[in-house]
């Protein structure tokens, strides 16, 4: 009898815990989609400001008023950044962490529309999908938010505002700064063209502009008097383009010549040349970048100029965490992917008549099977988020909030981002992003798991060391010099 009323007591406590899941889980779909109009007017404001890395004050203020408004404590200039910012409600363990960015594009400027059409020429356009990444952030946090505090729930929501991740590296001075340290798990999310929860790595970087000084003459009566910054360039150039030969396999190595004079009877004084250098490893990524550094030293020897250069910034490798994935996946798979509505189809179709790749666009509403890739240029992108994950264990998401077969960084991508597909996407991810939060608030044996797969990855011992040395933020990595 005792062993029969023991049975019925776990069964009933198991059935109980299991009710509370639930109900605990449908509290935060239903805050979500009660306010997910509120979310989509951010998104479309933050699409329309399209601002740059480090410049995106209005964005920044935006998700940071949207926040206090729901309750949440704000630490505001995050590592002498002034758009960084920390939301945070509760107290106590665990601290789960969500992040946020908001940063646009230079160039990609694109109406909501299926056709390439700027809204401004040459201006920033969300062609990453920033927009509804801050936003999304924001709605997931202020869910769990609610819950803890119905529930009582002990732990720590927070939500970081990241800026500058195109090219700018806003997360790697908060973790410089010290600002990971005491987090248990960290989440974060992507805009895409598909719904894929995968535990995927990402490429090591470290970037620098090179700036070449020489002398200006008239390119005709005296050029034998000048000595041209742009041919220091050039050189370097030609030089990295042969040393391909003779490196990894699996780096990549790509250049912008951001100046290089601005009449051709003008022997150029000044040039400059933006490089990135990526690989797996962020080791390698280090010793690659010296190389490229000694072509440029080279060049302008050659061309009796003069160089020298700014390091941008310096990414790690995103250390996977296979257990939070997992996690994410399942509750992906749960919450579904994107329908689309008569219109939304038939922007859809027109869109895919420009793309290069066509899949059904009812691909939109399925999850990508679940597959775990570390290193390799097969994980292609490069991100901030990738030292976020080696403090504390990280995991993330693509929702497709672009038309099946778009690419990133395309005017496509930008068009998608302004409009309904977009923000079924993101109100997909931000559901995705709660419960997985409310897993790991509910079952602390995840996080112990997560933890001790996170120190089996890292390895010891480990002693954090950014790519970008001690300088400060890049605050004005967008202004030509």
């Amino acid at each position: 009898m005792k062993n029969i009323l023991s049975a019925f007591c776990l069964l009933f406590i198991s059935a109980n815990i299991s009710a509370q899941n639930k109900t605990g889980k449908e509290q935060l779909l239903i805050a979500i989609e009660k306010n997910k109009e509120v979310y989509a007017d951010i998104a479309k404001k933050i699409w329309e400001y399209a601002e740059l890395g480090y410049e995106e004050n209005k964005s920044s203020l935006l998700l940071q008023e949207q926040l206090e408004k729901d309750g949440f404590s704000l630490k505001k200039g995050l590592a002498n950044i002034p758009t960084a910012f920390l939301a945070s409600y509760g107290s106590g363990k665990p601290v789960i962490a969500i992040l946020a960015e908001f940063d646009a594009l230079p160039g990609m400027s694109q109406a909501a529309v299926p056709e390439q059409k700027a809204l401004l020429p040459g201006a920033p356009g969300h062609a990453c999908g920033h927009n509804l990444f801050g936003a999304g952030s924001v709605a997931a946090v202020v869910a769990v938010k609610e819950w803890l505090q119905k529930s009582g729930t002990k732990g720590t929501i927070r939500l970081y505002g990241t800026p500058a991740e195109e090219g700018g590296a806003g997360k790697v001075y908060l973790v410089r700064a010290g600002l990971f340290n005491d987090v248990d798990i960290t989440l974060h999310w992507h805009a895409s063209d598909e719904n894929n929860a995968s535990a995927r790595s990402s490429l090591a970087l470290k970037s620098a502009k090179f700036r070449f000084y020489g002398k200006s003459a008239h390119a005709a009566r005296s050029p034998h008097l000048g000595r041209s910054a742009l041919d220091g360039v050039e050189a370097m150039n030609n030089m990295v383009n042969m040393m391909r030969e003779h490196i990894p396999s699996d780096t990549r190595i790509h250049y912008a010549i951001t100046y290089g004079g601005e009449a051709p009877n003008v022997v150029p004084s000044f040039a400059e040349v933006y490089y990135y250098v990526r690989h797996p490893e962020a080791d390698k990524v280090k010793e690659i970048f010296y190389r490229v550094v000694k072509a440029a030293e080279g060049a302008a020897m050659g061309t009796e100029t003069r160089m020298d250069y700014e390091l941008i910034h310096g990414t790690y490798n995103l250390l996977i965490n296979e257990t939070v994935s997992t996690l994410a996946d399942k509750n992906f798979r749960n919450v579904g992917g994107i329908t689309y509505s008569t219109e939304e189809r038939a922007f859809a179709k027109k869109i895919q008549t420009t793309l290069a790749e066509k899949p059904a666009v009812e691909e939109a509403n399925t999850i990508k099977p679940f597959v775990v890739i570390e290193g390799g240029v097969g994980n292609g992108a490069s991100t901030d988020v990738g030292d976020v994950s080696w403090i504390t264990p990280t995991a993330g998401l693509y929702a497709a909030t672009w038309v099946p077969g778009t690419a990133s960084h395309s005017w496509q991508s930008a068009a998608a981002s302004g409009t309904t597909i977009g923000v079924k996407g993101m109100i997909a991810a931000a559901k995705t992003l709660a419960l997985t939060a409310y897993d790991l608030f509910f079952n602390p044996s995840i996080v112990d798991e997560a933890k001790k797969e996170f120190l089996k990855r890292r390895g010891t011992p480990f002693k954090y060391e950014s790519l970008v040395g001690d300088r400060k933020p890049p605050l004005d990595f967008r202004k030509k010099k």
